[in-house]
């Protein structure tokens, strides 16, 4: 366990220090279960009576809400944004290698960085780069020609297929798969005709990937994700997708093939997005979204049904069920009415 001083905390993040700046930190906890020597963050003002009965050594807050403040603390802007530059800073994660592995298969044509770590009995087949300081966690496979950018992190178990290509300070959480094959087919008379995938994955920098999530290969031009994406857990995306600059993906989320979206979009957990259409900058999509059309307004977008009691949702039901009849019923209505 490492420890920095309050003082040093404070300088790093920028923070104005109020209190002793020589307590020593060891982590961060959250308000309820902090003790003494770890640090919390009131990020909403309405919890502030929390903060009496707060055991921490120290709190990040707003000078708003520094009266009310038993304890040494740290006065921020943002205490949220605060709490993950603390974060960074006294993480305590190991590293998925930390040399190359005797059992790890490297091929003689790969080319390696300096500082590069290798997991036991990850495979590196030929043409590979690999930036500096890369690591590659166990049990990984980087197929032929695939290309890793500076600083770029593999959990264990990643797959990466031949001529991916990934961008600098990106992470991959295990058990991802990029650049398999997008879901291309031909129809000859009932007979499934399988189309090779010929693009490839294209990231950018400083994307992160969650565990399991599946990232097609191009059918002809490239899948591409830009820079500053973060896609979360077993999410899928498919042939030809481009994915702009800091968007987020959250949980679970399908996207079809040769979609299109824009930059800072946020797409919520479990949404299925329809193929062959765009998405502009600056869109919000709520979560179990179901996006048919293309969205050309920035905005915050809808479709997933609420959950109800479930008396409640049969009655809705019921109605729902009954929606033509009752369009029929109220166009005939109209229509005796201006008949009249």
């Amino acid at each position: 366990m490492s420890l920095i001083r309050l003082a040093d905390l404070a300088q790093q993040l920028d923070a104005h220090l109020y209190g002793d700046g020589n307590l020593a930190i060891s982590g961060i906890a959250s308000m309820q279960s902090a003790q003494f020597g770890q640090i919390t963050f009131l990020s909403n003002s309405r919890n502030r009576e929390q903060l009496v009965s707060c055991q921490a050594s120290a709190v990040v807050l707003t000078e708003a809400d520094l009266p009310w403040c038993n304890s040494a603390a740290l006065v921020v802007k943002n205490p949220y944004l605060t709490f993950a530059r603390m974060a960074q800073i006294l993480d305590t994660t190991p590293k998925p290698a930390d040399s190359i592995a005797p059992s790890a298969v490297i091929d003689a044509s790969a080319k390696l960085g300096k500082n590069v770590a290798v997991g036991a009995n990850a495979v590196i087949e030929s043409g590979v780069e690999l930036g500096d300081n890369v690591i590659i966690g166990p049990g990984c496979f980087i197929g032929k020609k695939a290309r890793i950018g500076t600083g770029t992190k593999l959990w264990a178990n990643v797959t990466i297929y031949h001529e991916v290509q990934l961008g600098s300070d990106c992470l991959v959480q295990s058990g991802a798969v990029i650049g398999a094959d997008g879901f291309g087919f031909a129809n000859d008379r009932g007979n499934w005709i399988k189309i090779p995938q010929l693009g490839t994955v294209v990231i950018g920098d400083r994307v992160e990937i969650g565990a399991c999530t599946t990232i097609d290969r191009g059918a002809l031009d490239n899948t591409l994700i830009g820079n500053g994406v973060i896609i979360d857990n077993q999410c899928q995306i498919a042939h030809n997708v481009v994915i702009g600059d800091n968007t987020a993906v959250a949980g679970g989320v399908i996207m079809a093939g040769s979609l299109k979206i824009g930059r800072y979009c946020m797409i919520g957990g479990a949404s299925v997005i329809n193929g062959h259409m765009e998405i502009c900058d600056k869109v919000t999509v709520t979560g179990m979204g179901m996006v048919m059309r293309p969205i050309t307004e920035p905005g915050v977008y809808s479709s997933g049904i609420p959950l109800q009691p479930n008396k409640t949702w049969r009655k809705t039901a019921a109605l729902v069920m009954n929606i033509d009849d009752m369009s029929k019923r109220l166009k005939a209505v109209e229509r005796k009415i201006s008949k009249d």
